[in-house]
């Protein structure tokens, strides 16, 4: 695990997101595999999740997102000097998503490459923008969690193909000026002892997919169910409770906690564990599902823009995902 503290303060500048417009109803699934909205809700939460289209790709949502970030921030894309986007599901192997992304937005000043941590990759790139732009060696990042998960579900799983859905969060850091909000304490951690709970097996240089497997589906999301829920739990419990401490925080000082959107059993879970009430926890996974490195950034942008917080109150983001991935960040705003 690692834990630090911002010296020389960064803020967010501002967030933004995108999710594509076609709707999958818990309806629409119970045509496609045996399953209902009731089992799909009641064990899960979701009632409907974003797909993109065909000739949509990671990068492009991440453009949609990028541009309303840049908006709200009141910066041109050419004076970006960073971006970093977290996916498992990029463009293509090489070159990574980020390139095709600055060269969309015309960022041509910017550094671009991406991270691979699943569901936790959003709060891992800002960890890591956060630490470069307070060492000096950037002014400002764009960071993102952009993933097209609906190219690598099996349609035909129904314990997975109901969990999964598209879109992409961005968010602008830069160095904070007197009197604004920072970056308190972010935290990042991995256990890459347990990497068959959750993953892609097929794919990469370890299983290529050939012509003699490729009826096997092994480019496809395959998970352990119940063990990723007790691991999810104790990891983002640890981890939420590891930045409000070193902020100096007590859970009753923070106004909101936007957790990773996977399952809404695990999220009532750690927040009872964190001691937060539900109406100070922020939700949209009935909406979109889990959209891995994406959710909490979407989840960032959407709360922001509603209002539920603002100037000088205090929040946390938390996730965990396939790795075993798990980070947190305490945010005042």
């Amino acid at each position: 695990m690692s834990g630090t503290v911002s010296q020389l303060p960064v803020a967010i500048a501002g967030t933004g997101s995108y999710v594509p417009e076609r709707v999958l109803t818990n309806a629409d699934l119970e045509i496609m595999v045996e399953t209902s909205d009731e089992w799909i809700t009641t064990r899960t939460g979701i009632k409907e999740r974003r797909i993109a289209a065909e000739d949509e790709f990671t990068s492009h949502m991440a453009a949609k997102a990028s541009r309303k970030a840049l908006e709200q921030a009141e910066m041109d894309a050419s004076e970006l000097q960073l971006i970093i986007v977290a996916t498992i599901t990029p463009n293509t192997l090489t070159p990574a998503t980020a390139c095709y992304l600055q060269h969309d937005l015309g960022a041509h000043r910017a550094v671009a490459f991406d991270i691979s941590a699943a569901c936790s990759g959003f709060l891992y790139a800002m960890k890591l923008a956060e630490r470069l732009i307070s060492d000096g060696a950037f002014e400002n990042a764009l960071i993102l969690g952009a993933e097209k998960l609906s190219a690598f579900v099996n349609w035909d799983d129904r314990s997975t193909c109901v969990l999964f859905g598209d879109g992409a969060g961005a968010a602008i850091l830069k160095r904070a000026e007197e009197g604004e909000g920072k970056i308190l304490a972010t935290d990042i951690g991995t256990d890459g002892g347990q990497t068959d709970l959750l993953n892609i097996p097929g794919g990469g240089s370890a299983c290529p997919i050939t012509i003699e497997n490729a009826d096997q589906r092994l480019a496809t999301l395959a998970m352990v169910g119940g063990d990723v829920f007790k691991q999810a739990v104790t990891r983002m419990r640890d981890s939420a409770n590891s930045v409000i401490e070193r902020s100096g925080l007590k859970p009753e000082d923070i106004k909101l906690l936007i957790p990773h959107q996977a399952n809404l059993r695990i999220i009532e879970a750690i927040t009872k564990r964190i001691e937060i009430p539900q109406e100070r926890v922020f939700v949209n996974l009935h909406k979109y599902g889990n959209t891995s490195a994406a959710a909490c950034a979407i989840a960032l942008d959407e709360a922001h823009r509603a209002d539920k917080f603002g100037r000088g109150d205090h929040i946390v983001l938390v996730a965990f995902g396939a790795g075993l991935t798990w980070a947190a960040a305490a945010i005042r705003w």
